[in-house]
C-alpha cells in the first residue's frame, strides 16, 4: 500500500463515516428515549427507558403500577418477547423489532460509503445523510402516532375513569392526572443525533482531501474567522452612531441662511 493510499484512509469524508457507524451500533447498547415522571405518592422521581428494540429499562415496574390507574400500557411489539409483560389491551407497535435493522443497516451503509472510490465517494455521503436524516424523521413521526394512539385508548375499567385522552410528546413534557411526565433523549439518543451531525460534517468535507491530522489546523482557522467575523460586525456597530452624528444638520444660532450662505431677508422686508 502506498502512501497516497494510506493517506486516503484517514480522509475526514472517510474516518467520520466510520465513527458514525460506531455510533449507530453502540446506541443499540443504550436506551435511546428516557422519560421522567414525578407523582405525589412518589418522593423521588421515576424514570423509564426505552431501547431501539423491544426492551424497557429503569423504574419501569413502578411506572407500570402507576400508570394502570389512568389506564395507559407500555406497548406491545407483537413480533417479539419484550422484558415485560404486555398488557392485554395495550396497543400493537409490531415496527419497534425494525430498530436493530435501521441502526445496524445505517452503520453498515456509512461503512461501505466510507470505502467507496473518490469518483462516487461525494455522492454517496450526501445520499447517506440525506437517507439517514429521512430515516429518522420518519420513525419519529411513527412513534409520535404511536404515543397519541396510546394516550387515547386509556381503558375505561381503570380505577381513575373519567381522564381525558393525551398525547404525550415525543420530545417534552405533559401532565395527565396528577402525574407530570418530561421525554427527552438518553444516551443512545445523543449518539444518534452526534452520528447525524458527523455526516453533515461529512457532507461540508466530501469535496476535501483533508485528512484527521489536519483537524488542528481547521479549528484554528475557523476560530480565526469567528474572530474576524465579530470584529467586523463590532466595528460596523461603532461606525452607525457616527454616520448618524455626520447626518444631522443643526439649526445655525444667528438664524436661517441661503444656499450662498448669506443672511435671508426677514418678513417684513428689512435686511438684518
Amino acid at each position: 500500500m502506498n502512501r497516497t493510499r494510506l493517506t486516503r484512509l484517514f480522509e475526514l469524508r472517510r474516518v467520520l463515516p466510520i465513527a458514525a457507524a460506531v455510533l449507530f451500533v453502540l446506541a443499540l447498547r443504550v436506551p435511546v428515549w428516557r422519560i421522567t415522571l414525578t407523582a405525589p405518592q412518589y418522593v423521588d422521581p421515576l424514570v423509564v427507558e426505552l431501547y431501539a428494540h423491544p426492551q424497557i429499562g429503569g423504574d419501569w415496574q413502578e411506572v407500570r403500577g402507576l400508570n394502570k390507574y389512568v389506564g395507559f400500557y407500555y406497548p406491545d411489539p407483537v413480533h417479539a418477547a419484550p422484558n415485560y409483560e404486555p398488557h392485554e389491551k395495550a396497543i400493537d407497535v409490531p415496527e419497534w423489532i425494525l430498530g436493530r435493522v435501521v441502526f445496524v443497516g445505517l452503520a453498515v451503509l456509512s461503512v461501505i460509503v466510507a470505502a467507496l472510490p473518490t469518483g462516487k465517494l461525494e455522492r454517496g455521503v450526501t445520499a447517506l445523510f440525506a437517507g439517514s436524516v429521512a430515516i429518522f424523521a420518519a420513525m419519529g413521526a411513527v412513534i409520535q402516532y404511536r404515543l397519541y394512539q396510546a394516550g387515547h385508548s386509556l381503558d375505561p375499567e381503570a380505577p381513575l375513569n373519567g381522564v381525558e385522552g393525551f398525547t404525550p410528546p415525543l420530545i417534552g413534557t405533559y401532565e395527565v392526572a396528577n402525574i407530570s411526565g418530561t421525554a427527552w433523549f438518553g444516551p443512545g439518543g445523543y449518539m444518534l443525533v452526534g452520528a447525524i451531525l458527523l455526516l453533515a460534517v461529512t457532507v461540508a468535507f466530501r469535496e476535501s482531501t483533508a485528512t484527521i491530522a489536519d483537524v488542528p489546523a481547521l479549528v484554528r482557522d475557523g476560530w480565526n474567522r469567528v474572530r474576524e467575523w465579530i470584529r467586523r460586525r463590532r466595528n460596523e456597530d461603532d461606525r452607525a452612531p457616527a454616520a448618524d452624528d455626520h447626518g444631522s444638520n443643526p439649526t445655525d444660532e444667528t438664524g436661517d441662511r441661503s444656499t450662498t450662505g448669506q443672511p435671508q431677508p426677514s418678513p417684513d422686508g428689512d435686511r438684518p
